[in-house]
């Protein structure tokens, strides 16, 4: 039989492939990440880039070119020691964008998309699959030792052939020491790391897998913790409990949110209501497929990703919707060192479940829990819930016995501070010795925006000013401001400083200084319209710490560590908001509240109050760090320090005996 034909058909198609450029729109196919390495007796990490194309914009710039791109991280379990909760290590190179990543969830809680940093590893968090078993204990059976995460995202640059891998692959978990992978771009489409067990760390923060069946609970700033009571085939009901383990963390008005994986649905819930309630998501999703004859009418909540707000101080006596321990305060959340009894906030909640999860064993925590609060507090970042042992509660009618939860997850969040962000509160300084007040720094909380910033100077040192000058809003300042600046002959930019945008200020007065002692007057201003309930100042006094006496408008006490904590006596404890003026036109009036605090020098031998040792080193009000002036009053007037002290000293003594007959 004649095979030429044949033969010239395969040269011509042969040619033809050859004729075409390769692609660079989309890589090779590449097989599916290679097995661990035999001689991996820990835990095999894997990563392999399963395709990539170039997707739009089209742009000249190779670095800045766009590709849409699949890949398959691997973690498998080859060592005899289960890991639990296991957290995976990426630390991505190319400005990767993940989209998704399935079945996982990003450790610290953020929704996808989500932009991989470029100084830190990206965590993967495993869901539902959290923890992975032993090859010994399960005959080597990969669906429980075993899980692959598909990973969908775009990523910049790195145009083919370079393969775009990421640099390192490790585990969260401080007991593994990783190694590290191979980097050969140009000649493989994987990585892999092996991680093993570190004996060598310390014995007594070792997790022992013989005994223990859950992780140890962590500490954290704040902790939430997520009890399932009582458990059903198809619901389960479970309490919230919310802890504020920060010295000077705080919450008000606090937000909770999280997001259901199974889409599970809120029936019920006391002692907190969802921000936005209704069962439309339900009636027309696959949980109205599921139970046809359910009442939905009744239903509280069907969002994926619902909002919980605490209930007001009135509703705790509420037979629906109160009676649990530590609820209904409005959402305020206070630190243990200024009200233990006011530092937890709980609720509960019944859950409906979906198929295939209709199993009293089935049960599946939320995840990507978020929390959050007012301006002026703290910004918190949670991790995904880990798995601890049951959480136990003593009997409610004082009997010497308790039950015990059906299961318990522990979410820990602790207090970030955000790239770029700014104070929220700010700090002036003056003294007896200098006429003028030190403001608060230009732009302290931020700038206004970029059209608003041409009618003021954003670098600009902000202008000093006469002390009354500290009881007027900023936009009223102008006029006494630069009057100020003629009169002593200080330099005025053009245009003027911006002003400092903070909700709060706090002003720092050295009001006396003689052989034994000094004093100084803190003032809080609130700028907000909002009024401050059981507000705090925590003031870092430095070495003039062990000299602290007393505050005698507030409750002032030493902490520790150098700190000083004020806060408002009961009934006086509310910094009330800005307010209008008593006639129209007049410059709105802040909340203020004032004390006078007093230091003994017999315990601080050599302070220098005048030279700065009288100032504070850091200044926090709710929990928040103030932004303090960059340079302190000089002391060109401390010829008469003496007279003034003296006369000081009398004006204190006597406000102070005054005020605590009052109290009395």
């Amino acid at each position: 039989m004649n095979q030429t034909p044949h033969l010239h058909l395969l040269l011509l198609f042969l040619l033809f492939s050859l004729c075409i450029p390769p692609s660079l729109s989309q890589a090779p196919a590449t097989p599916a990440a290679p097995p661990p390495s035999p001689d991996c007796n820990g835990i095999a990490l894997s990563y392999s880039l399963d395709n990539r194309e170039l997707i739009r914009p089209h742009v000249s710039d190779p670095k800045a070119q766009p590709y849409a791109f699949r890949a398959t991280a691997t973690i498998l379990n080859s060592g005899d020691r289960e890991l639990k909760s296991w957290a995976y290590l990426i630390a991505f190179k190319h400005r990767e964008l993940i989209v998704s990543a399935s079945p996982a969830v990003l450790s610290d809680g953020s929704p996808f998309p989500y932009t991989t940093p470029q100084d830190a590893p990206t965590s993967f968090s495993g869901f539902p699959n959290t923890d992975l078993k032993t090859p010994i204990e399960t005959a080597n059976d990969l669906s429980q030792i075993q899980t692959s995460i598909s990973i969908v995202g775009t990523l910049f640059g790195s145009p083919p052939p370079a393969i775009p891998l990421p640099s390192s692959l490790s585990l969260a978990d401080p007991f593994y020491r990783c190694s590290a992978p191979d980097l050969d771009f140009n000649s493989s489409t994987s990585i892999s790391s092996c991680c093993v067990f570190d004996p060598t760390a310390d014995n007594s923060t070792i997790p022992d897998n013989s005994t223990e069946t859950f992780l140890p609970r962590r500490s954290g700033d704040l902790t939430i913790s997520y009890d399932v009571i009582q458990s059903f085939s198809s619901s389960y009901l479970a309490l919230v409990t919310i802890s504020n383990n920060a010295p000077l963390g705080r919450l008000d008005n606090w937000h909770l949110s999280w997001q259901w994986m199974h889409d599970e649905f809120i029936f019920s819930m006391r002692g907190a209501l969802p921000s936005t309630t209704g069962a439309n998501d339900c009636i027309f999703g696959p949980q109205g497929q599921y139970y046809l004859e359910f009442d939905f009418s009744k239903v509280i909540n069907c969002q994926r990703s619902p909002t919980i707000l605490d209930l007001p101080v009135s509703m705790f006596n509420d037979t629906d919707l109160g009676r649990i321990p530590s609820c209904c305060r409005n959402g305020t959340i206070l630190p243990a060192s200024m009200d233990s009894s006011q530092s937890k906030s709980s609720f509960q909640l019944q859950v409906y479940k979906m198929p295939p999860d209709l199993n009293r064993t089935k049960l599946y925590p939320p995840q990507n829990f978020n929390i959050s609060g007012i301006s002026l507090n703290p910004d918190y970042q949670c991790a995904q819930p880990i798995r601890v042992s049951p959480s136990v509660f003593p009997d409610p009618s004082g009997l010497q016995s308790s039950s015990a939860a059906v299961a318990s997850w522990q979410v820990v969040c602790n207090i970030t501070n955000p790239k770029n962000s700014k104070p929220k509160c700010c700090v002036s300084f003056s003294s007896f010795y200098n006429d003028s007040v030190i403001p608060c720094k230009t732009c302290a909380c931020g700038c206004p925006s970029a059209s608003a910033r041409k009618t003021c100077n954003a670098t600009a040192p902000a202008l000093l000013l006469p002390p009354q000058a500290l009881l007027v809003p900023f936009d009223n300042r102008t006029l006494e401001a630069v009057a100020w600046a003629g009169i002593n002959h200080f330099q005025t930019p053009n245009p003027l400083p911006c002003a400092d945008n903070c909700g709060v200020s706090v002003n720092w007065h050295v009001y006396t200084d003689y052989s034994n002692g000094w004093s100084a007057r803190v003032t809080l201003f609130n700028w907000e319209d909002t009024s401050l309930a059981d507000w705090f100042v925590a003031l870092d006094m430095g070495k003039a710490y062990d000299g602290f006496e007393a505050a005698y408008s507030f409750n002032g006490s030493a902490i520790g560590n150098n700190t000083v904590f004020l806060q408002g006596y009961e009934g006086l404890n509310y910094l009330v908001g800005e307010v209008d003026g008593a006639k129209l036109g007049d410059p709105r009036i802040p909340g203020k509240q004032q004390s006078v605090l007093s230091f003994t020098k017999k315990l601080t031998p050599g302070i220098d109050v005048v030279a700065g040792d009288g100032f504070p080193k850091k200044v926090f009000f709710n929990g928040e760090e103030c932004s303090l002036p960059d340079y302190l009053p000089s002391n060109r007037a401390s010829t008469s320090a003496g007279g003034l002290s003296l006369l000081g000293l009398g004006l204190t003594v006597l406000v102070a005996t005054a005020l605590l007959v009052l109290q009395q």
